[in-house]
C-alpha cells in the first residue's frame, strides 16, 4: 500500500510519527518540564541552551512546544475517534431503519448544523470551563453530525446491495447486518475521514486557546502558546514563529496524508484516476 502513497503523504506520515513519538516521550526527550522557570533569562532569544528561546517568566519554548504536541494531539485525535464514534452509530440507525425514524434523526442533526460550530465551542467550553476536559467535550459535541451524514449516505447506498438483502432474507438482525455487512465496507471512508477531521480539531483547539478560552496555564497547547508570542509578536517574533508553524506544519501533514489514503482505501477514488 505504501508503493502507491505520494511522496508528500510518505513525508508527512514520517513527520507526524516524529512529532506524536516525540509527544509520547515528552518527559524523556523534553529538556526541560514545561514549568521550570529561570528568571534570569527571560525573553531570551534562540541560543545553544534554548533552542527556541524562552518565553515571559523564563520557560524554556521548546520543552512547552513538546508538552504542548501532547495537548493538541490527544485532543485532535481523541475527539476525532469519540466523534467519528458517535456519529457513525447515529448515522447507521438512521439510514439503516430509515423511514419517519430517519427523518426525525435527519432534523436533529440538521439543527446541530446549523449552528455556527466556532460558537458552539465557545458556548459549551465556557459552560464547561477552561481545560482539557471542556475543549474535549466541545470539539467531540460539535464533530459528530458531519459523520453521521456521510456514514446514513453510505449506509442508505449499502444496503440495498444484493448481499445485504440477503442477509436480510436469511433472518440475520439488523445488528448482525450492520457489523458484519455494512460496516467492513465504510470503515475505509472512516478512516480518510479521521485523517481530514484530527486537523481540525487540531486548528480549533488551536483557536480556542489563541483566544484565550482553551487550555489553563501552566498546562499549554500549541494554541495558548502561539497566544502567548502574539503578546510579544514585535520584538520577540520568535515566540509566535515556532507553535503557529507547528500548527501549519501537522495539519499540512494531516491533509496530505488524507489525499493519500483516500487515493489507496476509497475504491471510487481509484477507479476515477485509473
Amino acid at each position: 500500500m505504501m508503493n502507491r502513497f505520494s511522496l508528500a503523504s510518505k513525508l508527512s506520515a514520517g513527520f507526524l510519527l516524529i512529532v506524536s513519538a516525540t509527544a509520547v516521550l515528552a518527559p524523556w526527550v523534553a529538556p526541560y518540564s514545561y514549568e521550570t522557570q529561570d528568571t534570569l533569562k527571560t525573553l531570551a532569544f534562540p541560543s545553544f541552551e534554548h533552542w527556541m528561546g524562552t518565553d515571559r517568566l523564563g520557560r524554556d519554548l521548546l520543552s512547552r512546544m513538546i508538552y504542548g504536541a501532547r495537548v493538541s494531539l490527544f485532543i485532535g485525535v481523541f475527539t476525532t475517534l469519540f466523534a467519528l464514534l458517535i456519529g457513525t452509530i447515529y448515522g447507521a440507525i438512521s439510514g439503516y431503519v430509515g423511514g419517519r425514524t430517519d427523518n426525525l434523526m435527519m432534523r436533529l442533526v440538521d439543527v446541530v448544523f446549523a449552528l455556527p460550530d466556532l460558537l458552539m465551542i465557545i458556548l459549551i467550553t465556557v459552560l464547561m470551563g477552561r481545560g482539557v476536559a471542556g475543549v474535549f467535550i466541545a470539539l467531540t459535541l460539535v464533530s459528530w453530525v458531519t459523520v453521521a451524514r456521510l456514514v446514513r449516505g453510505e449506509v442508505l447506498r449499502i444496503k440495498e446491495f444484493p448481499y445485504v438483502q440477503a442477509a436480510r432474507a436469511l433472518g440475520a438482525s439488523p445488528t448482525r447486518i450492520l457489523v458484519r455487512e455494512i460496516f467492513p465496507n465504510i470503515l475505509s471512508i472512516l478512516v480518510v475521514t479521521m485523517s481530514f477531521r484530527v486537523p481540525v480539531a487540531i486548528l480549533a483547539e488551536s483557536t480556542l486557546s489563541f483566544i484565550g478560552l482553551g487550555i489553563a496555564p501552566p498546562f499549554s497547547s500549541w494554541g495558548s502558546l502561539a497566544n502567548d508570542g502574539w503578546t510579544a509578536i514585535k520584538f520577540y517574533p520568535h515566540l509566535i514563529l515556532f507553535p503557529s508553524s507547528a500548527i501549519f506544519l501537522t495539519i499540512l501533514s494531516f491533509n496530505f496524508l488524507g489525499d493519500g489514503l483516500r487515493e489507496v482505501l476509497d475504491p471510487r477514488t481509484s477507479e476515477s484516476t485509473a
